[in-house]
């Protein structure tokens, strides 16, 4: 007493997404009625439908069920042959169960996934792009990419330029677009990017990218410049001679209220000439100073020269030093200008008095050399003294590369050294 069943079909070939069907025919050889009920085995399990699921046979008797064969249009279905078994399990003697088997040829399908990324660059010259290509089929092909002919511009170059895929597999090919020349004016120039995709099954894909070729100079900019070159015009033209001309008239007018209010005396130059033997020595307290070649007329008459009166100090670390230049007797010293020197580059503090009147106080490390200007002069009486007061905190290093021995600071004042009035 047994149970025995067949497949119609020893192969069936069926392709992905689509359906076959075979039969499968049930005898009962027992002496009772028996149920049998059908269950699909192996990788084909999944898709595999036996219609009707359940059969019911008096002893000695025999029907036939359809076998459907689904399997789905994807790429973990690989082509090629896979076996198929159906479980017949009778209800009332499992014991008697039997497996019949077919073979099953999935067939091969093709299915390429082709994009260029990005599909738009903005460059001056080159830029560079990317295919990527995935393998949705279920047997493993061969791309070639192929850059469509555009003429001399742009050029474009693929690498590599074949690409092998399995089933589910991915991968990339690198694009590079180049233009002839930079533009550096204009507007901007539109390029095609074509590039053409086959699989070994003959599957074509072409792809669609664009090269924007940007000017190195945009238009804003060119605007901008015409316009700076617009106001540089309408300074040179009209704005600096106004201004000039407007502060000549101002100083014109100033003069001629101080020589009515008496502060100035109208006429030419003086043309009075220097004592003989040049000027005279100025005391100080580490400097001298010299008078200029050419004479002004003074307030009161007096006769004024350009002198000047150097100052230098030295003072050991920790220590404070002064020196003072001493204005002539019978003297006026209009200051204009003051130049102070730290060559060393000594760190400490430099204080600067003018009579009675401390100018500045300034900390030696922030400075090598700084000078000071006045338009309207600094007034120095007779026997008054430019004095400079420093603290030295610790001496610099000068130009020979050894640290000195003690702080340094060198001024220099100037101006007009006029005779007080008699």
């Amino acid at each position: 007493m047994t149970t025995s069943a067949e497949l119609e079909l020893a192969t069936v070939a069926v392709a992905p997404g689509g359906e076959a069907t075979t039969t499968l025919t049930v005898r009962n050889d027992t002496d009772i009625v028996e149920a049998y009920t059908f269950e699909p085995v192996g990788p084909c399990a999944p898709w595999t439908t036996v219609e009707p699921d359940r059969l019911s046979l008096y002893p000695g008797t025999a029907e036939t069920v359809v076998v459907h064969l689904r399997p789905p249009r994807s790429a973990e279905v690989r082509a090629g042959e896979t076996p198929l078994g159906i479980r017949v399990l009778p209800v009332e003697r499992p014991d008697l169960v039997t497996v019949p088997e077919t073979t099953v040829v999935i067939e091969a399908f093709g299915q390429l996934d082709a994009a260029l990324r990005p599909t738009r660059r903005r460059t001056w010259k080159s830029a560079r792009f990317q295919v990527e290509l995935g393998n949705r089929g279920n047997t493993p092909t061969t791309v070639t990419l192929v850059p469509v002919d555009t003429g001399d511009d742009p050029r474009i170059r693929v690498d590599p330029t074949t690409v092998d895929l399995g089933p589910e597999a991915t991968a990339s090919a690198g694009v590079r677009v180049r233009t002839r020349g930079i533009v550096w004016f204009g507007k901007n120039t539109s390029f095609p990017v074509p590039i053409t995709a086959t699989t070994a099954e003959g599957e074509r894909h072409e792809l669609a990218g664009e090269l924007v070729r940007m000017p190195v100079l945009p238009r804003w900019l060119l605007a901008l410049l015409a316009l700076l070159v617009a106001l540089l015009l309408l300074w040179f033209t009209l704005v600096r001679p106004a201004v000039r001309s407007s502060a000549r008239e101002a100083a014109e007018t100033k003069a001629k209220e101080m020589v009515q209010d008496g502060q100035i005396q109208p006429g030419p130059s003086n043309t009075a000439a220097p004592r003989p033997g040049g000027g005279q020595p100025q005391p100080g307290g580490g400097g001298g100073g010299g008078d200029g070649q050419g004479a002004s007329p003074g307030t009161g008459g007096g006769v004024s020269k350009q002198s000047s009166g150097t100052i230098e100090v030295r003072t050991g670390g920790g220590q404070p030093g002064s020196g003072t230049y001493v204005v002539p007797p019978g003297k006026t010293f209009l200051i204009t200008d003051l130049v102070l020197a730290n060559f060393q580059g000594d760190e400490g503090t430099l204080t600067v008095v003018f009579g009675d009147r401390v100018i500045t106080t300034i900390a030696l490390e922030t400075f090598r050399n700084q000078d000071y200007h006045w338009v309207t002069p600094i007034e120095i009486t007779e026997n008054g003294a430019v004095t400079a007061n420093v603290t030295c905190d610790r001496p610099g290093t000068p130009a020979s590369g050894k640290q000195a021995e003690t702080c340094t600071e060198v001024l220099n004042v100037s101006g007009e050294l006029r005779d007080l009035p008699r």
